[in-house]
């Protein structure tokens, strides 16, 4: 364990250690620098505390004991190829951190990568350039946040919102968890989904999948909503009638006007309905 009040790892501070098992870093950390662990093989465990940390490049690289790893929403940076060789096989993301050239470039064994809710609309781009290339295992991403507001609908009774997930092809929704696929690409922009056989294929995010799950997601919320906003006007108006010996309740029912919900829903989604 390191000691709080240390600011920095330096240079090839602890490079090819290969004793060392456990890191545990203070909250006072604010940077670990160029290649600070890099061919750590006995390295297993890392925690991170809530600090405002730059992790520079190639700082765990070739960490070969490496399984897991989360980081934490204070995280500002990882740059690149910051875990390049690692035997990473899950990848824990808590907030919205920049993800540099190839930070997870030959993680071969990685198969999980969980995204907060900052991601929700991520592009191919938002980790840099090649971040997830020759990690040749990972067959797919979770959105724990996405999988909140899922749920959430469903046990509110929207119950179509179910339908609606298994026509989004290869998306999975199970036990209340939404997870989908990754792409593999290889060079020359031909697709193909999960084939491990290319080690150095460019790793994506199915984000067109992503964008329908999202929208599905706004428009049953929003369905929601209205719902939500005539009960409020009908508690309005009963209230009113108490007052003044009026209790034909359904009389005093207030309904959204037809227009006016076509098109809230309509705008949110169009491409779904």
């Amino acid at each position: 364990m390191l000691n709080e009040g240390l600011r920095e790892i330096g240079t090839y501070a602890f490079r090819d250690c290969s004793s060392l098992e456990s890191i545990h870093l203070p909250s006072t950390i604010i940077k670990i620098d160029t290649a600070a662990f890099t061919g750590c093989f006995g390295l297993k465990t890392i925690v991170l505390n809530d600090c405002s940390l730059r992790v520079g490049g190639y700082a765990f690289r070739n960490c070969i004991s490496l399984t897991s790893i989360s980081l934490p929403s204070t995280i500002i940076e990882i740059d690149q190829c910051a875990f390049e060789g690692c035997a990473l096989k899950e990848v824990v993301l808590n907030g919205d951190i920049r993800i540099g050239f190839r930070a997870f470039w030959r993680c071969l064994s990685l198969e999980s990568v969980t995204f907060p809710s900052t991601h929700t609309g991520i592009g191919i781009t938002a980790f840099g350039k090649d971040a997830f290339r020759g990690c040749s295992s990972l067959e797919r991403f979770k959105f724990p946040s996405l999988s909140i507001r899922l749920d959430n609908i469903i046990q509110a009774g929207q119950r179509g919102v179910e339908a609606k997930m298994d026509d989004i092809p290869t998306v999975e929704w199970r036990g209340g968890e939404l997870v989908i696929p990754a792409i593999h690409r290889q060079i020359g922009d031909r697709v193909i989904v999960n084939n491990p056989g290319w080690s150095n294929a460019v790793i994506e995010i199915d984000k067109e999948k992503l964008n329908k799950v999202e929208a599905l997601i706004q428009y049953y919320e929003m369905k929601e909503a209205t719902t939500l906003f005539e009960l409020a006007l009908w508690k309005s108006n009963l209230d009113q009638a108490e007052a003044a010996n009026d209790i034909n309740r359904d009389a005093n029912r207030i309904e959204v006007p037809g227009p006016v919900k076509d098109t809230i829903l309509q705008y949110i989604g169009k491409s779904l309905i």
